[in-house]
């Protein structure tokens, strides 16, 4: 007799990054690093793991969220060879300091584990000439991988519901540039930040999105009050479904204080020898205009709330992730097993995360994935891995709902984005957004030039929208690289404004269309 599936677990990672190109500089921009260090500590490892478990015959469903302005960089040609430059780096480092420290055996140890990995990244990487998308495509074609995409250039949609070609413009380039690059329409999409604000619905439906997701509050907090809480998705309107994030399984992970990542048999993300080492050693392999950089090297563990680290042991940390599979999966079984006894229908249990949560700020975050659903698949029977529409049409029914604006973010609405050390640069987005909606009404006819113009206009509009560059300017981060963005797009959006009655500065329109290329099929008409 078939075993009664009590649960749905559907497991969310949200993979996105800024776009961040800057070709052309006689000094390098570090923030490309971003984009290097996420392919080489979670992209490409993540890859690894699925792998694995396809080539031991394990069944597994994971959704996956890519966001536009990540899938233009990781089919970006000077990207991939800023990628090429920096693993080749990465593997001289190697090289030396398995010569710098033979006289310790355990660091020789992991100095020549990180040679290894490097050298077997390079060779992933290069078996699509540098394509990511081409290496996670095989998983979205068989079904084990579901991708997604999200609002353009990631911005917080909940401040533009009082211009609603915002809505339109990163909407439509969000869906027309995952078609163009995974040569599919997305079924569901990653609302930027999980911002959800009233009558976003209508707009997903007309894109022809069926799913998105909210944090908790999103679903407690409608209207009527849904009956299984977030263990259910629910319908907002146009037959689009919303799920809310599990609180429970989240803190399992994200919690700075109970999660799984602080463990102090990990590896520690703060000790890395770009900041220990002498200066003079390490300074040829930064290429960081005389700025100490993190280089993925990192020979300690976290140990505990001290700075005494001892070193980092794998197969210690193999352990602590094994463990916390285990774990992860005892818990959401008795979840999934108290939630069918009161609800008499299965659950479904969404857990999200930041992709880049797994292998860049927890090192072993891959492979408790590949432990988690190994686990899953031989271990019980009692919740299954799925998709968000496979949950769904699993359920005997689905509660229609109103639901009210809220976001993942602290205190669960918009203040990180809007507060004291970001709020100026939102009537400059307002004002020209509205300014974009004129020019096209005004100029959507006009010369040729002019249409190249308009549409350079859009992608500087549509990057100055990111909402990167307020959560930055939050966090204090970076935060001369997010102030730049903004001015930078702001003034060049102006200087082609001008050049639509004005003359034409060539040598400005070229280098803006070079540098920010983003959104090639990019079109007037969705600023209308």
């Amino acid at each position: 007799m078939k075993p009664t599936i009590k649960g749905h677990l559907v497991f969310v990672l949200h993979a996105h990054l800024p776009f961040v190109r800057h070709p052309g500089y006689d000094t390098p921009f570090i923030e490309e690093n971003w984009f290097n260090e996420a392919i080489l500590e979670t992209y490409i490892p993540l890859v690894r793991v699925f792998r694995n478990l396809k080539n031991e015959s394990v069944p597994f469903r994971i959704t996956m969220s890519f966001t536009p302005t990540l899938s233009l960089m990781m089919t970006d040609p000077y990207l991939q060879n800023q990628f090429r430059k920096y693993i080749q780096n990465l593997i001289s480092l190697a090289k030396q300091e398995t010569k710098r420290t033979k006289l310790d055996p355990h660091l020789h140890y992991l100095a020549t584990r990180y040679l290894e990995h490097f050298i077997d990244t390079e060779s992933i990487f290069e078996e699509t000439k540098g394509d990511l998308t081409q290496l996670f495509l095989p998983f979205i074609e068989s079904g084990e991988l579901e991708a997604m995409t999200s609002p353009a250039t990631h911005a917080f949609l909940p401040f533009y519901d009082s211009e609603p070609s915002v809505f339109r413009s990163q909407l439509k380039n969000g869906r027309r540039t995952f078609r163009r690059i995974w040569g599919r329409d997305p079924k569901g999409i990653w609302l930027s930040e999980c911002g959800y604000t009233e009558r976003l619905e209508e707009e997903l439906d007309r894109e022809g999105f069926r799913y998105f997701f909210v944090d908790t509050h999103g679903i407690t907090h409608a209207n009527p009050r849904p009956k299984f809480g977030v263990y259910a998705p629910v319908e907002v309107g146009y037959g689009v479904f919303a799920f809310g994030r599990d609180p429970e399984s989240s803190k399992q992970v994200w919690s700075s204080i109970d999660g799984y990542p602080g463990d102090f048999r990990y590896r520690e993300y703060y000790r890395d020898i770009g900041h220990d080492l002498p200066w003079e050693e390490i300074s040829p392999f930064l290429n960081s205009n005389g700025i100490r950089i993190n280089t993925s090297i990192k020979y300690f563990r976290i140990t505990g709330k001290t700075s005494d680290k001892g070193y980092y042991h794998p197969d210690w940390a193999m352990e602590a992730a094994g463990n916390h599979a285990e774990d992860f999966l005892r818990n959401r079984i008795r979840q999934a097993e108290h939630l069918f006894e009161s609800n008499k229908q299965p659950s479904v249990v969404v857990s999200p995360y930041d992709a880049e949560l797994y292998g860049h700020w927890w090192y072993e975050g891959p492979q408790f994935i590949e432990f988690l659903f190994k686990k899953i698949h031989f271990n019980q029977n009692t919740i299954k891995l799925s998709h968000p529409l496979e949950a769904a049409r699993a359920l005997p029914r689905v509660q229609s709902v109103e639901m009210k604006m809220s976001s993942w973010g602290e205190n669960g609405y918009g203040e990180v984005w809007l507060n004291e050390t970001n709020d100026w640069i939102y009537p400059l987005i307002h004002d020209l957004s509205i300014r974009m909606h004129k020019r096209v009404h005004e100029f959507a006819s006009g010369t040729e030039d002019q249409i190249r113009i308009l549409k350079q206009m859009g992608r500087e509009l549509l990057l100055l929208q990111s909402s990167d560059w307020a959560f930055i300017m939050k966090t204090g981060t970076m935060v001369d690289y997010a102030i730049r963005r903004t001015n930078v797009h702001t003034n060049l959006f102006l200087a082609l404004d001008a050049m639509l009655t004005g003359p034409v500065d060539w040598q400005v329109l070229e280098a803006a269309e070079s540098e920010n290329n983003a959104f090639p099929d990019i079109r007037l008409e969705d600023f209308r």
